[in-house]
């Protein structure tokens, strides 16, 4: 199409159909062929020629506006109509093969904003044009304006088709991620607001500009009968683009639109996702052509600073953007600085158990997620470094979608068949060695390490579990009594008689350290000489627990040969091996799906928690075949909502997400730089001992001197208390309080990485 006509041919229809000689230059374009133009007395135009994939109406609306348009205050900022000798705006070129449609417009002086650096006064002018032509154009009509336009914002679910051309999964969840919050937070509201024709397309290609002025817009070949405040978004994402200061630059644009044409409150709220979801209707409309295989450069022009645009967007707290819109219109503010929760918390304190603790100094009050940040009420962004449970990232639009459907549908409990639930059991124990098959769900990891305990019980027709000095398993009754870390602390009930303590494996504070290579093995025989002295009482054993790696008791990797000495010992005395992997499964730990794989061993049982319904409520017993028919021993198992519907589809998801988006191996690669990034901090600061952990299960352990071990606390807390001022959320684990955690969500980037890490260097030079 582009390539039709030739220059000579071009001189040859204005001259037959406008009169006039000119000389012809031609013109890249997108999906239009485009010509400079010359006439004898120096007067230049351009000549637009479609052919009949462009409907011949919507051309005529495009001569409409630009005749309108004529007649507003802004008319020297737009091309003018040339009419034919037929004193008409399209000319109708038949061939025996197709129609075409010419256009001849006056030519516009100036530079195509792409090729200036913005300022504020230029942004501010761009601002203020727009808002001026879109009042001019309040009263525009044109019939062919109404129509279904997939670059029209209120459009933007329509992307989604396009998403699975997203070959990069860290960009393709980000791309989902903001078209599932514009689901959530505009379509409710497109009805309610003010509808117009617009240009749709005030891109840096297409706004002209002379010094700090605007002096021209042009190509009306996108637009569209929609959202009024759509055409400020479009706007305001091209100025984003390039701005070192992205929201400061929109924050311009619409401080000078409102001048010319007020906004509503309700339209400023918005314009944050409308960005967003303007973004994404171009990364994957650039997906959908590369694709397909196009090698038009038009297609790709703006697809990196897109994608660079969006991975702000979502580190900037959408009622930051919202308060920053609404002071730039003179609005009410969003934002109380002055609320410090006094009323919140005196009322938590009156209605909620006060035993319920709260993070940090000065509370947050968290009121969105998005992946990996977490957004506070004051307009705050932070890292979220600790939230395991949300295993792949706060509102994952894959996990949301599941559990939306899923619940719209149906959800009740086991009694009834349901897909889901076989669905789910058969991929989730794919997961594991073939020994372990049975499933037995439930809301909690607490629950599940509960009911496997109580399992092993049926089984042995034993009652007492070894457990590991410090551990910490949950919070119903029987996981209370496995956990010295609870009954050992403040308030606790001490050591029931049939819980036995094995000591902590810790290869760095404990009588065996990582220098010996037999570490394994003789911490393995605190465990065989617990077993021992139970057997001189005429006791035997029915279960040993432990996480994997652990976490309460210091974010330790287990010595290696542990386990696989712990288990041969404790089913030679005829007793259950269970893993905890509540904490430490699903790729966590980069090397392997599960930490007991770390350690070359098959658990007898597996609980799982935290991670397996990403925050939603989901955990699981997977046993043996035997355990699980002794189980059976003709009382009913039955919970209430363990299995159902809406859990076992939030499973099937988190599944599919993990695999899908290869987060073990991200895991695994980040979470090695993670690590060498803290151990190059331990090279520069006394203050870290030791850096361990597998993926992004990390502890650092922090110590006022490396040859006495003295923890450092409350130099801890201090540094905690720092980092959250600085927008990332960390904690501390172990006996003596001292070690850092870091498990974040699996979505973590090296960027956040190496965020983190110049923060915490900064906050460890200046203790």
């Amino acid at each position: 199409m582009l390539n039709t006509f030739s220059t000579t041919a071009i001189i040859n229809l204005i001259d037959k159909h406008y009169g006039l000689t000119v000389t012809a230059k031609e013109l890249s374009g997108y999906d239009e062929a485009n010509y400079f133009l010359e006439d004898t007395n120096g007067n230049a135009y351009i000549c637009k020629i479609a052919d009949e994939s462009h409907h011949e109406a919507f051309l005529d609306a495009q001569v409409k506006i630009l005749q309108y348009l004529a007649g507003s205050p802004v008319n020297k900022a737009f091309q003018q109509v040339i009419k034919n000798r037929e004193e008409e705006g399209i000319t109708t070129i038949s061939s025996p093969e197709k129609i075409y449609y010419l256009r001849l417009l006056t030519w516009l002086e100036g530079q195509p904003m792409v090729t200036v650096t913005g300022t504020r006064e230029l942004n501010a002018a761009l601002g203020n044009f727009l808002g001026e032509m879109d009042q001019s154009l309040a009263t525009f009509f044109h019939p062919a304006m109404h129509r279904d336009y997939s670059w029209d914002i209120a459009r933007a679910l329509d992307a989604r088709e396009n998403l699975v051309h997203i070959k990069d999964h860290e960009q393709r969840r980000l791309a989902a991620y903001f078209l599932l919050q514009f689901e959530m937070e505009v379509l409710p509201h497109l009805n309610k607001l003010r509808k117009a024709a617009i240009h749709n397309d005030a891109n840096d290609y297409n706004v002209l500009v002379q010094g700090n002025e605007i002096s021209g817009l042009i190509d009306f070949g996108d637009m569209v009968y929609t959202n009024l405040v759509n055409n400020l978004a479009i706007a305001c994402t091209y100025v984003m683009l390039s701005a070192p200061d992205p929201l400061a630059a929109a924050v311009q644009v619409v401080a000078g639109y409102h001048k010319a044409y007020a906004l509503t409150v309700e339209e400023t709220d918005l314009l944050y996702y409308l960005v967003a979801a303007r973004l994404c209707i171009s990364v994957t409309t650039s997906a959908a052509h590369a694709a397909a295989g196009s090698t038009n450069t038009f297609h790709f022009i703006t697809e990196a600073p897109a994608w660079k645009l969006l991975s702000q967007l979502i580190t900037i707290n959408p009622i930051a953007a919202q308060q920053a819109f609404r002071e730039a219109c003179g609005f009410a503010s969003l934002i109380n600085q002055e609320d410090d929760y006094a009323v919140l918390l005196a009322e938590r304190k009156a209605n909620i158990g006060r035993n319920l603790s709260i993070s940090y100094q000065k509370p947050l009050k968290i009121v969105r997620g998005a992946l990996q940040y977490l957004y506070d009420d004051k307009g705050r962004t932070f890292i979220d470094c600790v939230n395991n449970p949300s295993h792949v990232g706060h509102c994952h639009p894959t996990v949301v979608k599941a559990m939306q459907q899923q619940i719209a549908k149906l959800n009740t409990n086991t009694r009834y068949l349901n897909d889901n639930l076989i669905d789910y059991a058969k991929m989730l124990t794919a997961t594991l060695p073939p020994s372990l098959e049975v499933c037995y769900f439930t809301n909690s990891g607490s629950e599940a390490n509960d009911l496997a305990i109580r399992m092993s019980r049926h089984f042995t027709k034993q009652q007492d579990v070894i457990v590991l000095d410090h551990a910490y398993h949950g919070t119903s009754t029987v996981a209370m009594e496995l956990s010295p870390y609870k009954f050992d602390g403040k308030g606790g009930f001490g050591k029931p008689a049939h819980t036995h303590k094995a000591l902590n494996p810790d290869t760095y504070r404990g009588p065996y350290r990582a220098t010996d290579p037999a570490a394994g093995k003789k911490y393995a025989a605190d465990v065989q000489a617990i077993i021992a002295g139970l057997q001189e009482k005429g006791k035997g054993i029915a279960a040993y627990i432990c996480e994997t790696l652990l976490g309460v008791g210091g974010q330790i990797p287990l010595p290696q040969g542990y386990l696989e000495e712990v288990y041969t010992a404790v089913r030679a005395a005829g007793g259950v091996c269970i893993a905890d992997e509540v904490q430490v499964g699903f790729g966590r730990v980069g090397d392997a799906f599960w930490g007991f794989e770390l350690q070359g061993v098959t658990p007898d049982i597996v609980v799982l928690g935290k991670p397996i319904g990403n925050g939603h409520p989901l955990a699981a017993v997977v046993t043996t075949r035997a355990i699980a028919d002794a189980f059976n021993n003709g009382m009913e198992y039955f919970n209430t909502f363990g299995g159902n519907p809406v859990s076992m589809a939030t499973g099937l998801a988190v599944l599919q997400v993990i695999q899908e988006e290869g987060l073990q191996e991200h895991a695994r690669v980040t979470g090695n730089y993670f690590m060498e990034g803290l151990e190059k901090l331990k090279a520069k600061h006394t203050i870290i001992g030791e850096v361990r952990g597998h993926g992004f299960f990390i502890g650092a352990e922090l110590v006022r001197n490396r040859e006495t071990l003295e923890p450092a606390v409350p130099e801890i807390d201090v540094i905690v208390e720092a980092m959250k001022e600085r927008g990332f959320l960390l904690s501390t684990d172990g006996p003596l309080h001292n070690v850092l955690k870091i498990k974040p969500p699996m979505v973590f980037n090296k960027a956040n990485t190496d965020a983190l890490l110049h923060h915490l260097d900064e906050v460890l030079g200046s203790l």
